[in-house]
């Protein structure tokens, strides 16, 4: 009896610890990301050509053009090159897809044998496909600089910690980030726009806490709001948490 009850309570931790998962339903158009990172380059980033975090440009070549004084010393095999960077990242909403966690007979490799993770559910989830595909999503980033975001979740610092950068403003520190002042508004809105779209995605509450206060002491500038309109045209499915204050401020093209 006593073994039977503890089997029961450790079923039910399991089931309070596991994610409500996705159900595998269309949203939009396009569940590619390769192609999603071809639009962005070639269609969305055609006249401002700036990373996010730093606001660093780069050329339609992807080479990134660093001020003078720019160290590119940190995870240097990554500091020259352009990525797209998931804001809210693959590990974050891939908690809320099965074949993360459990993999799916599908998911075998050469040798006939089972894996789960990010590249089952890119495989065999047309859903996780479309989160890791959207546009809203994805933002232009030094390769290094993604490289230390990592997974970190976001915070604010005392003002007088030490920035990562001389010229940039981003600071680092026990698996915390801090943002420079005009990035803080932008992952706000990605985040208030993910768990808007996908209704089984759910931000942290104290995350949530810091996004809300961003969003409104850094609201969407000309760019933000023509980069939505873009994406909007090409992806078929609106951003309204962006797009209400652009209409809002009339900064929407």
């Amino acid at each position: 009896m006593k073994i039977k009850t503890i089997l029961l309570k450790s079923l039910f931790f399991i089931f309070l610890t596991i994610p409500s998962f996705a159900q595998d339903t269309p949203f939009y158009a396009n569940d590619s990301y390769t192609s999603s990172r071809t639009k962005l380059f070639k269609k969305v980033y055609i006249d401002h050509r700036q990373t996010l975090y730093c606001n660093i440009p780069f050329d339609e070549n992807k080479n990134i053009i660093f001020p003078k004084d720019f160290d590119v010393s940190k995870i240097s095999s990554r500091a020259k090159r352009i990525e797209i960077e998931h804001v809210v990242t693959a590990e974050e909403f891939g908690a809320y897809i099965k074949q993360w966690w459990f993999g799916d007979p599908y998911c075998v490799d050469k040798d006939n044998l089972p894996y789960k993770g990010r590249k089952c559910a890119e495989k065999t989830s047309r859903i996780f496909r479309l989160m890791l595909s959207d546009m809203y999503n994805l933002y232009p980033s030094i390769g290094s600089l993604n490289a230390i975001r990592g997974n970190s979740e976001f915070d604010e610092f005392e003002y007088f910690f030490p920035t990562l950068y001389k010229n940039c403003s981003i600071k680092v520190s026990h698996s915390k980030i801090e943002l420079p002042d005009h990035a803080k508004g932008i992952v706000a809105r990605v985040y208030l726009y993910f768990e808007e779209q996908y209704p089984f995605f759910e931000i942290k509450k104290k995350q949530k806490e810091l996004f809300l206060k961003w969003d409104k002491e850094f609201p969407p500038d000309d760019w933000e709001c023509l980069r939505t309109y873009r994406i909007e045209k090409l992806q078929k499915n609106e951003n309204n948490i962006v797009k209400k204050q652009c209409i809002k401020r009339n900064l929407w093209p």
